[in-house]
């Protein structure tokens, strides 16, 4: 017998670059949830809406995920729960005004139809509580898996390194190879400092200046999109992780920090989060590259790490869990933990 049946619309992106929803997913699907994760596409929406009366709850990711699970909601007549992870903010830095306008508007409209809301972001608190009931959450990670590695994982890393010719220190970048986190920072920077290999993990739009930089240079080593499984081995490998976004929930330096090496981040936002934790930079090649070395020298924090272990998606789906029972009907079963933030 199952707690509740949810449907959920997430960001259509690749498995292995977003994994946040499905290891939510997975941990409500262990404690009795029967949960089916749709990546947001319209073909996906319009297969959905024929059976979503057939569900308890439907759950949807800001942005576009959040506004078919909230016309579905409504056409059926479903308690709808909106999962609110991106600032409006980085939304209407990337877009034009044309367009940032309407969607803050319908992001609104939905959150107002929702029967609750879970959000990351505290500089999103007063617009979402004003139009519902709220609940704070965190992005997360699994901890273990980055903190206690598989063996194979690591061995398989190494030698990937080891046949690329990789053999001084290396600055790792994990994610999406958008312009908003600073990619072709990143390699202007590796560029001016001595020995040190960048190895990159992820794709997008600048995956040609990446490959190019790979093929021209013998310090930068672009792997692509691995496994998620995999990514714990590389970082065990590497030295410093870099993450050059002005955002205070980046869950690639949670993964940084729970694989035990050093940390760069742009500075900003995350410096009143992480504290002295991390080694922080301007946006500059020359900063970046500076910071690097300094990050180095210090090595990983310890207590970071132990900060970071609250993070684990198992803790946060808690959260979740107990969301989803109270707006299904379901008998609450324990408390939610809290995290820190």
């Amino acid at each position: 017998m199952t707690d509740a049946s949810v449907i959920w619309f997430t960001p259509d992106k690749p498995e292995d670059i977003s994994v946040g929803r499905r290891m939510i997913a997975r941990h409500l699907r262990d404690e009795g949830f029967d949960v089916d994760l749709h990546g947001t596409t319209p073909g996906t929406v319009a297969r959905c809406a024929r059976s979503a009366d057939s569900y308890d709850v439907l759950v949807g990711t800001t942005r576009a995920g959040a506004f078919a699970a909230t016309v579905l909601a409504k056409v059926h007549g479903l308690p709808l729960v909106v999962d609110h992870v991106d600032p409006i903010r980085q939304f209407e830095t990337t877009h034009p005004r044309w367009l940032s306008t309407p969607v803050r508007a319908a992001e609104n409209a939905s959150f107002r139809l929702a029967d609750h809301l879970l959000y990351v972001y505290d500089e999103e608190r007063e617009r979402v509580e004003r139009r519902a009931d709220a609940t704070k959450t965190a992005l997360g990670l699994e901890y273990d898996r980055f903190a206690s590695p598989e063996p194979d994982a690591v061995e398989r890393a190494r030698k990937e390194l080891d046949a690329r010719g990789v053999d001084g220190p290396v600055a790792i970048y994990v994610g999406g190879l958008e312009p908003i986190y600073g990619i072709e920072t990143l390699l202007d920077a590796v560029a001016r400092l001595e020995e040190w290999t960048l190895v990159v993990l992820g794709t997008g739009s600048l995956d040609e200046a990446v490959e190019r930089a790979d093929r021209r240079r013998d310090d930068v080593e672009h792997l692509g999109v691995v496994p998620h499984e995999a990514v714990p081995g590389y970082l065990r490998v590497a030295d410093v992780g870099v993450s050059l976004v002005d955002d205070p929930h980046t869950l690639k330096v949670l993964e940084y920090a729970a694989a035990g090496i050093a940390v760069v981040q742009a500075a900003g936002r995350a410096e009143a989060r992480f504290g002295d934790a991390v080694t922080y930079c301007q946006t500059t090649p020359e900063a970046v590259a500076a910071a690097i070395e300094r990050a180095d020298e210090r090595g990983p924090s310890h207590e970071f790490r132990e900060f970071v272990r609250q993070f684990d998606w198992a803790r946060i789906a808690e959260t979740y869990a107990s969301v989803l029972r109270r707006v299904a009907g379901t008998p609450e079963r324990t408390a939610p933990h809290g995290t820190a933030d």
